[in-house]
């Protein structure tokens, strides 16, 4: 299996960013790690090698990029409407540095969406923003407002709340998302959302799903016994949904 590292300076964040790729050909598929995972995350939890038949034969093509979350939504020590601006300079880095160079690497017309846990937030949030650059949107285990206070999961912003944290919270944005252009290519696109029937995000699955069928946006709202929020249950998933 081709497996390639890289690594860039991204003026966007003033940082070095470093990424992973598997597989020569095939769907491309942009890989988000769970709260402060890094870009190996997926490999060390065992899902690359749980989609190998699949990548080898030229199916899929995984780009598992790093996190910036320790500087955005967890900089405990920065004000909200900076960890916002970090998050937004995250996006980004996705959208003129990753996208472009996967595209460069690989035509295919296929891209995936695809995170776990706060990857999940950041694969569905890139992908409702930005619907006309992906076929699909894969979240397992996923929370997409962060502004609630979830079992033990605090509100990342402390209470402050600004129209950039409005346009990055899928369940506020889509309520009112009108705009048919956006609209027409939701509507096109695959999207599944897997959560488990104990995981605290269980609701915020539900009320993401609910905005999406008022909206007339097929989806699929799978839910798995237990909390099924980790790497053993992932494995399974991805086999299943990717």
């Amino acid at each position: 299996m081709n497996r390639e590292y890289h690594k860039w300076w991204s003026d966007r964040l003033q940082r070095d960013m470093e990424l992973l790729v598997f597989g020569h050909a095939g769907a491309k598929i942009l890989i988000f790690p769970s709260r402060y995972g890094r870009f190996y995350e997926y490999e060390n939890l065992g899902i690359v090698k749980s989609l190998q038949d699949k990548i080898e034969q030229g199916y899929l093509q995984l780009y598992c990029i790093d996190s910036v979350d320790n500087e955005s939504f967890y900089c405990s020590w920065a004000h909200p409407s900076g960890r916002i601006q970090r998050h937004i300079a995250f996006e980004e880095y996705i959208l003129n540095e990753v996208l472009p160079f996967m595209e460069n690497r690989n035509p295919h017309e296929c891209v995936i969406s695809h995170g776990l846990s706060l990857g999940a937030f950041h694969a569905a949030n890139i992908a409702f923003r930005h619907p006309h650059l992906f076929k699909k949107l894969v979240a397992f285990s996923g929370r997409y407002d962060l502004t609630q206070n979830i079992e033990g999961f605090n509100d990342l912003f402390d209470g402050f709340y600004n129209e950039d944290i409005y346009f990055h919270t899928p369940n506020h944005f889509l309520s009112n998302l009108d705009c048919p252009w956006r609209l027409n290519y939701l509507r096109k696109m695959d999207i599944i959302l897997v959560i488990g029937n104990e995981d605290p995000f269980l609701q915020n699955n539900e009320q993401l799903s609910s905005i999406l069928w008022k909206k007339n946006i097929s989806h699929q709202l799978l839910i798995w016994d237990k909390r099924a929020h980790s790497a053993s249950y992932w494995r399974r998933m991805a086999l299943l949904y990717i």
